[in-house]
């Protein structure tokens, strides 16, 4: 009889999909502005607070996952996704930054037009 495998690290394989939606939120958002005659690019801007949450969620996910790899001693695997889903979640986030740079500066324009 072989040993039971271990099911795997269901964390990192989260954090890189909700990593990969984080980063995706802001050009998504973006594209359906540049092309929808119904949607502004204004109100693109409703992505920002999805960017955000995505890429939190995704950060903190990575964290247990490299976390239970750790207390594992590395028999879980998952290092590289979880990495991989830590960096996705943090670009999501600066996008989502750059994005609200962007709308501020924008709103600071107009106010002194």
């Amino acid at each position: 009889m072989g040993a039971a495998k271990p099911a795997g690290n269901g964390h990192a394989r989260a954090s890189v999909l909700i990593g990969l939606l984080a980063f995706a939120a802001i050009p998504l958002a973006i594209a359906l502005a540049a092309y929808s005659s119904r949607v502004d690019l204004i109100y693109a801007a409703a992505a920002i607070p999805v960017a955000v949450g995505l890429g939190a969620v995704a950060v903190v996910l990575a964290r247990r996952a490299r976390r239970h790899s750790q207390i594992t001693l590395g028999r879980i695997g998952g290092r590289t996704s979880a990495r991989i889903g830590w960096a996705l979640g943090m670009l999501g986030l600066y996008l989502a930054a750059m994005a609200l740079l962007s709308i501020a500066f924008f709103g600071l324009l107009l106010l002194f037009d």
